[in-house]
C-alpha cells in the first residue's frame, strides 16, 4: 500500500513556522471556472496546491481555517442535487459545512486574517500577514515527504512510458501533434490522471521555442525533436525533457552538441547535494556548456570569459531548473531574505536558495541557436569580440536541445528519479 500523508504533521509544521498569536488563517480550495460560451461546462478543476497540501482533499469551494487558539477546522459545501445528477457525486462530506464559516468568523471579530490558496470569501484580508504565512508555508512544503516522493515516482513511471514511445516512435512524416497525442495516451494507459502541463513537441525550427504548442508540422529528416512532457498523478507531476533525432541517429554536428549537453547535464545532476547554492549550480553548468561551445569555435575566448560577459546567455537564456512536486514548479522561489531577482550566467533563475534534503529539483540545461537572439544587430555589436559570428551563422538552422531530469536531494548521493527515461 502506498503511504498516506500525515496531514496533522504537515499542519503542525506550518503552524510552528507561522508562530501566530491571535491572527486567523483561511486557505481556499478554489472553485471551478466556467468555459466562456460553454453554458454549464467548466475547465478541468484543480484544487489550489496550498489547500491540497494541508488537507489532501479537492472538494471545490472548501475552506480550511486555522485559529492558533482552537486549531484547524475545514468547512466544505454540502453536496447539491445537481452534483448528484450531473456529476455522480454520492458521498456527503464531513461537516462543518461552508455556511458555518461566517458565524465562525463572527465569533472572532477584529482579528487579522491571512488568506492563502484561492480567495473565495468576502473577508477583509491583511496583505502583509498573507505574504508572511505564504512564505512560511512554502518553506515547509519544499522538502518532500515519503507520500509525495511516492506520488512523484508514480508520475515518473507514467512519464517514462510516454517518452519511451517517443524515443522509438519518432520518424520523418509524423506531425508534432501526433507525437503529443500518442505520448499522452501512454501517460493515461500507465495510470496518469492527466498531463502535468501543456506538452511541448518542437521539431526543426520549432525546437528553439521554449513553450511551443505542438502543431501539424511534419518531422523532416535531419530535424531535432525536442519533447518536454510529464504526467500527473494525484496532483504530483514529473517534468522531463528529451531531445531526439528524427531518424536513427543524430547528424555528426548534432551529436557534437548533444555530447556537450548530456555530459554537462549528468554532471549537474550529480551536484544536487545538500548545501549547494542554486545560483552557483547554474553557473557551474553554464561554464561546462560554454567550454564545449568554445571548443566548437563559437566563443573566441575562454568559457569563463563567455559566462562573465553574459555572451553565453544567448545560447541558454533560461534557468537551470526549479522545484517539482505538487505542480510543475512546486514551491520554487528564493530563500528568506533574498529578492528572487538574482542572475547567474546572465539570466534570472527561478530558484535562489541552498539545496536541502528532500528537495526534488529539475535539472534542465539546454543549448539553443535562436535566430531572434542571434540575428539581433545590437547583440552582434555587443559581443563582437566574444563570439565568432561566422561560426554562429552556420548554426542558425540548427534548432535547440534540452535534457531535463528530476533529482531528489538526499543526505548522501543525489537520486536521479528519471534516469530510466531514454536519452
Amino acid at each position: 500500500m502506498p503511504p498516506a500523508p500525515n496531514i496533522q504533521d504537515r499542519r503542525d509544521r506550518a503552524a510552528s513556522e507561522w508562530k501566530l498569536d491571535d491572527e486567523i488563517v483561511l486557505v481556499g480550495c478554489g472553485n471551478p471556472i466556467g468555459i466562456p460560451g460553454g453554458a454549464d461546462q467548466c475547465y478541468d478543476f484543480r484544487a489550489h496546491y496550498e489547500y491540497r497540501w494541508l488537507t489532501n482533499e479537492t472538494r471545490p469551494g472548501s475552506i480550511l481555517a486555522y485559529d492558533p487558539h482552537d486549531g484547524w477546522t475545514r468547512f466544505t459545501p454540502a453536496v447539491t442535487e445537481m452534483e448528484r445528477v450531473w456529476d455522480g457525486v454520492e458521498s456527503e462530506p464531513e461537516g462543518p459545512y461552508l455556511e458555518e464559516l461566517a458565524p465562525w468568523l463572527a465569533k472572532r471579530p477584529g482579528r487579522k486574517v491571512g488568506f492563502l490558496g484561492s480567495v473565495t470569501e468576502d473577508v477583509t484580508v491583511d496583505t502583509d500577514l498573507t505574504e508572511r504565512i505564504r512564505q512560511g508555508l512554502m518553506l515547509v512544503r519544499r522538502p518532500k515527504d515519503d507520500f509525495e516522493i511516492e506520488k512523484i515516482c508514480r508520475a515518473i513511471d507514467a512519464t517514462c512510458d510516454g517518452h519511451v514511445f517517443a524515443y522509438y516512435g519518432i520518424e520523418p512524416g509524423l506531425t508534432e501533434r501526433q507525437i503529443q497525442i500518442d505520448m499522452e495516451a501512454a501517460f493515461f494507459k500507465s495510470g496518469a490522471d492527466r498531463p502535468g502541463y501543456s506538452s511541448i513537441v518542437g521539431t526543426g525550427p520549432n525546437s528553439v521555442v521554449f513553450h511551443f504548442t505542438p502543431s501539424d508540422r511534419q518531422i523532416q529528416k535531419g530535424d531535432l525533436v525536442l519533447v518536454d512532457a510529464g504526467a500527473e498523478v494525484d496532483g504530483y507531476v514529473a517534468d522531463v525533457t528529451r531531445t531526439y533525432p528524427a531518424g536513427d541517429k543524430f547528424t555528426s554536428r548534432q551529436q557534437d552538441v548533444y555530447d556537450i549537453l548530456l555530459a554537462a547535464e549528468r554532471n549537474a545532476c550529480d551536484r544536487c547535494r545538500v548545501g549547494v547554492e542554486w545560483l552557483d549550480f547554474h553557473t557551474q553548468c553554464a561554464m561546462e556548456l560554454a567550454d564545449g561551445l568554445a571548443r566548437l569555435g563559437i566563443f573566441t575566448g575562454s568559457a569563463e570569459a563567455a559566462v562573465e560577459s553574459e555572451a553565453f546567455a544567448l545560447f541558454m537564456p533560461h534557468g537551470i531548473g526549479h522545484m517539482v512536486g505538487l505542480g510543475v514548479r512546486d514551491a520554487s522561489g528564493a530563500a528568506p531574505g533574498r529578492s528572487g531577482e538574482s542572475k547567474a550566467a546572465g539570466v534570472r533563475v527561478r530558484c535562489d536558495l541552498p539545496l536541502e534534503k528532500g528537495f526534488v529539483m529539475t535539472v534542465e540545461p539546454g543549448i539553443y541557436f535562436i535566430p531572434a537572439l542571434l540575428k539581433d544587430p545590437a547583440r552582434r555589436e555587443k559581443f563582437a569580440t566574444e563570439i565568432d559570428w561566422t561560426v554562429v551563422d552556420s548554426f542558425l538552422d540548427f534548432g535547440g536541445m534540452r535534457i531535463e531530469d528530476n533529482v531528489l536531494v538526499t543526505d548522501g548521493d543525489p537520486v536521479n528519479l528519471t534516469i530510466e527515461i531514454p536519452v
